[in-house]
């Protein structure tokens, strides 16, 4: 059966970290797919990265 795995972070570091925590327990990965968006409240820029994981489970 495939499954997904959605994370979705505001450092990039910090979605590196938790896909590699992921991929240690999870070895049956079928893609992985990554998206960076970034809007603008007031002067602040905010950014957000993702990415699903497909794997088996």
């Amino acid at each position: 059966m495939m499954k997904v795995k959605i994370f979705d972070e505001n450092h990039e570091k910090d979605l590196e970290k938790n896909i590699n925590a992921f991929l240690e327990t999870n070895k049956d990965v079928i893609d992985i797919q990554f998206r960076t968006a970034v809007s603008i409240f007031g002067e602040e820029q905010v950014y957000c990265f993702s990415a699903m994981i497909m794997y088996k489970g």
